[in-house]
C-alpha cells in the first residue's frame, strides 16, 4: 500500500533528552478532505440546505462544520477560524457521537462513520473507546490502512493517558504500590510503541524513521542490544543517522561499553560530512563529557567542554533571534 496516504505518526512519546520521538506528536486527524468525506452526489441527498447538527439528514460531518462553536456559523473558504472557535462545545460533540452510536447500530458497514466517530471520542480525550469503535471497524475493514491505522494511535493514546495518569499519581502518593504501578504504565507504554513500530514496519519497511522510533522505545524497555540492531540500520541515511548515533550511544552506555559509546556520540555531535542539528549535538558532547571524566581523559574532555560551550551559545543565540 502507497504509504503517502498516512498521515505522520503522532508525537506521542516524550521529548526525550537526546530529541528523539516516537512519532512526528502533531495532532492531525485521520480524515479526508471534504470532498472525500461527502462521497455521494447531489442527487443522493436532500438538499434541505442543513447540515446535520442543525437538523439535516445524515452524512459524515465535515471537519470545519464540526469545529464550529455555533451550529449557524460559517467559515469562509480557506479562511481561518478564531481561537474561541477551534472547539465544538461539548453539547454538539456528545449529541453528534449518540447520533454516530446510533448511526452504526444501523449502519455497520459504514467506514467514515467509524472515523468519525472514533475521531470524537480522540476530542473528548477518550481514547479508550476510540479504541473499541475501531476495533470494530477492523473487523469489518480487515485491510483499511486508514483504520488500522487509527486504531494504533488509540492504542497508544490510550496507554499514554495511563501513563500520565499515574505519574501524577505517584507525584502526589509515594507508595510501593503507585511506583509499582509507574513501572507497569512505563514498561505498558513502551511494549505498545514497540509493538506498532513493529506492525507499521512491516506494511511500509520504507519508513525508515520508524526504525529509529523502534529503537527509543526498545531502549526504554531497556532491550538495548536489539535497539542498537534496529540503529544500525539507519546509519547510513544523513536524515536520522545524528538522531541514530546519539541514541546508539547512549545504549552502549548503559552496556557498560563507554569506549564504543564514545565513538558513537563523536559522529552524532562532531561529523563535518552530516551536521546533526543543534540539540543533538549538545545532548551527545554533554554524554561525551560525561564519559570522558569517567575515563579520566582530561583533555578529551577540555575539548569536549569547548565544543559543548560553543553550541549552546549557538542554540541561544538561535533562540534569541527567533524571540
Amino acid at each position: 500500500m502507497d504509504d503517502s496516504v498516512f498521515p505522520p505518526i503522532h508525537r506521542y512519546s516524550r521529548i526525550a533528552a537526546h530529541g528523539l520521538l516516537l512519532a512526528d506528536c502533531s495532532s492531525r486527524c485521520c480524515f479526508m478532505t471534504s470532498a472525500e468525506h461527502d462521497s455521494s452526489t447531489p442527487d443522493e441527498q436532500p438538499q434541505t440546505g442543513l447540515s446535520p447538527l442543525e437538523g439535516g439528514p445524515w452524512r459524515p460531518v465535515k471537519p470545519d462544520e464540526l469545529l464550529r462553536r455555533n451550529p449557524g456559523e460559517t467559515v469562509e473558504p480557506g479562511g481561518v477560524m478564531s481561537a474561541e472557535n477551534q472547539q465544538a462545545p461539548p453539547r454538539v460533540h456528545r449529541e453528534r457521537r449518540q447520533e454516530l452510536e446510533h448511526h452504526l447500530r444501523q449502519s455497520p458497514t459504514d467506514q467514515e462513520a467509524y472515523l468519525e466517530l472514533a475521531h470524537i471520542y480522540r476530542a473528548e480525550n477518550k481514547p479508550a473507546e476510540a479504541r473499541r469503535i475501531l476495533q470494530q471497524a477492523v473487523e469489518i475493514f480487515p485491510d483499511d490502512g486508514s483504520i488500522r491505522w487509527e486504531l494504533e494511535e488509540a492504542v497508544l493514546a490510550r496507554s499514554l493517558q495511563q501513563l500520565r495518569e499515574v505519574s501524577e499519581l505517584a507525584g502526589r502518593l509515594d507508595t510501593v504500590e503507585t511506583e509499582h504501578e509507574l513501572e507497569r504504565s512505563k514498561a505498558d507504554w513502551a511494549a505498545r510503541r514497540i509493538e506498532v513500530c513493529r506492525a507499521r514496519l512491516e506494511r511500509m519497511p520504507s519508513r525508515r524513521n520508524l526504525r529509529v522510533s523502534l529503537a527509543e522505545a526498545l531502549f526504554d524497555a531497556s532491550e538495548y542490544n536489539d535497539s542498537i540492531t534496529e540503529l544500525d540500520k539507519v546509519l547510513d541515511d544523513d536524515e536520522w543517522s545524528p538522531s541514530a548515533y546519539l541514541l546508539r550511544g547512549r545504549c552502549l552506555i548503559e552496556l557498560g561499553k563507554d569506549v564504543e559509546a564514545m565513538k558513537a556520540l563523536r559522529a552524532a555531535a562532531l561529523r563535518r560530512a552530516v551536521v546533526g542539528p543543534l540539540p543533538v549535538r549538545i545532548n551527545a558532547l554533554r554524554l561525551l563529557c560525561h564519559a570522558a571524566e569517567r575515563l579520566g581523559l582530561l583533555l578529551t574532555l577540555e575539548k569536549y567542554q569547548q565544543h559543548l560551550a560553543h553550541c549552546e551559545q549557538e542554540l541561544a543565540k538561535s533562540r534569541n533571534s527567533s524571540s
